[in-house]
């Protein structure tokens, strides 16, 4: 990234609906299954009372790359920072975006007093590994998910 370029990309939280808007093209390129503004903007908020939180780098008016986040504890970590969705717009990849975001989750974790930053990558993101492994993160397990039949779903 060149110095100019790194001069106008600002770092903020989405704090507010219209943020939370405004990420929206950029999220739905890691989610695709979210598909209208609104039901981001609903999710936003029933997540953020859960603790989830937006961090967004912004150029020319847009967010370019998203983090989204939560604290939280559990037996096996204690206190530990988990990463929901990290995504850099497509055509903003391999500029360092995905880099500074975790830089800046590092030293929220270290704020928050976590003992550690973890995420999950679907098997077959084999570029999302690499840029991971990259950045110091290392594979300490699998993430295993059924997915459980709703009251009335059986036999469906």
């Amino acid at each position: 990234m060149s110095a100019r370029s790194e001069r106008d990309v600002s770092i903020r939280f989405a704090e507010n609906d219209a943020d939370v808007r405004a990420c929206f093209p950029l999220m739905q390129q890691l989610r695709p299954h979210i598909e209208t503004a609104d039901a981001f903007v609903d999710r936003w908020r029933r997540q953020m009372a859960e603790g989830y939180r937006i961090l967004s780098l912004w150029q020319d008016g847009r967010p370019i790359a998203l983090a989204g986040f939560r604290v939280q504890h559990n037996m096996i970590h204690g206190r530990f920072l988990y990463v929901d969705d990290l995504v850099t717009d497509a055509d903003a990849r391999a500029s360092g975006h995905g880099a500074r975001l975790l830089n800046r989750l590092q030293a929220e974790a270290r704020t928050a007093g976590c003992r550690l930053l973890t995420l999950d990558a679907a098997l077959d993101n084999v570029f999302g590994h690499r840029f991971y492994y990259r950045q110091g993160l290392l594979a300490r397990g699998l993430h295993f998910g059924i997915p459980v039949r709703q009251v009335g779903a059986i036999g469906r």
